[in-house]
């Protein structure tokens, strides 16, 4: 094993309920990790600089293409010498955090990351995605259909074209009835998620383990 790689996207910190339930992967995960927050600490957004960077000679690179390929190479490295990953990718406005797709995009590179047509290097390797929403998107439910988050990770990171990562996802559903007083009715059904979505998160992490 060499390590799991965990990138944080909430804005929220400690209050994070997508990082609660990471913490509990966590909590039983044993071995390295290596924790990237981008809420923290956000990396730039693709430019075409570092798209050209990516086709330019090594050599001839200029200054700001050298530059945007070392984050790249960077990000790259980090990314294919895990063995498992922990992303938590929060709903934000029906879709990701600006900073989770910003790393997206810098990692996702085909020759790299994207080994067309032999496939993704990383492919097989297990990975959670926790996504934390504040109402309910379940069949049934009024938003039903609007959830931009899970339908497009489970394409960018598991799809054979793609990543290729074996992805399970965790949804912890009306984050918002506590706090908001129409909610309030709700706030059975959040806490049963919650728990859930705890107890699912330690034994996707023996599972990994397991598996690995």
């Amino acid at each position: 094993m060499s390590y799991l790689l965990h990138i944080d996207s909430s804005s929220l910190g400690a209050d994070s309920v997508s990082r609660q339930v990471a913490q509990s992967f966590r909590d039983s995960w044993q071995g390295p990790v290596v924790h990237r927050d981008l809420g923290a600490a956000p990396v730039p957004h693709l430019s075409a600089v570092g798209i050209a960077a990516r086709s330019a000679d090594q050599a001839a690179r200029t200054p700001e293409q050298a530059a945007a390929a070392a984050i790249q190479e960077e990000l790259i490295e980090e990314f294919l010498g895990a063995s498992a990953y922990l992303f938590t990718v929060p709903m934000y406005d029906y879709s990701m955090p600006s900073v989770f797709k910003a790393w997206l995009d810098q990692v996702m590179t085909v020759g790299a990351t994207v080994a067309l047509p032999d496939g993704p290097p990383a492919a097989g390797r297990p990975a959670l995605v926790v996504s934390a929403r504040g109402g309910g998107y379940g069949p049934g439910t009024p938003n039903h259909g609007m959830d931009h988050v899970v339908p497009t990770l489970e394409t960018v990171l598991g799809h054979q074209q793609s990543l290729g990562l074996d992805v399970s996802v965790l949804t912890p559903e009306l984050t918002l009835a506590p706090v908001v007083p129409y909610m309030s009715e709700l706030i059975p059904l959040h806490e049963a998620s919650l728990a859930n979505s705890h107890e699912q998160a330690r034994k996707l992490a023996e599972a990994f383990q397991a598996a690995l």
